[in-house]
């Protein structure tokens, strides 16, 4: 065996390749919900600091079959996107498991977490670079025992007052 040859399962961190910490700008990595209902699929992007997912006009998200306001996705002062379930619906995480929000119906997203409203089937989907939930392109745990800690996040507050204060000009400009 050739002694100067690298183990092929280690990362040599010179080459720029090896994985960082998920701490990317405000609202980074295209967050957006796949959405489906029997043949249909459509996609839409969580561009806004709430979304109202429901049948009730106003909502950015309009959808038929489902209740008035049936889900919210908040992204909030950390940089998260969490979901509210106020009509009937299925979510695939435990509210109890690590990182989630407070509340029954509440959890906080990251890629590939799915749930459901009426017949429609959502899956959410954000750039790996950037979903909080996967530093170092590991998870919570790790893959193997010892995975390094993040860093400390970055103060989102003055990106996400800066995103509501432009929301709130260009919904003036509209008038």
């Amino acid at each position: 065996m050739d002694e100067n040859r690298a183990d092929e399962n280690t990362i040599d961190e010179n080459e720029g390749n090896s994985p960082t910490t998920t701490h990317a700008e405000w609202g980074a990595g295209n967050p957006h919900l796949l959405i489906t209902r029997e043949d249909e699929r459509t996609e839409h992007p969580l561009d806004a600091d709430l979304v109202r997912i429901g049948s009730a006009a106003g909502n950015e998200l309009r959808l038929s079959d489902t209740a008035p306001v049936h889900a919210t996705i908040e992204h909030d002062d950390r940089d998260e996107y969490v979901l509210t379930l106020h009509g009937e619906g299925e979510m695939n995480s435990h509210p109890d498991a690590a990182a989630t929000h407070d509340g029954e119906r509440t959890q906080t997203l990251r890629t590939g977490a799915r749930f459901t409203a009426g017949p429609w089937t959502f899956v959410f989907a954000r750039d790996e670079y950037a979903d909080h939930g996967r530093p170092y392109g590991g998870r919570l745990g790790g893959e193997y025992s010892d995975q390094r800690l993040q860093p400390p996040r970055p103060d989102y507050r003055d990106d996400a007052a800066s995103d509501q204060a432009e929301g709130q000009s260009d919904s003036t400009d509209e008038m």
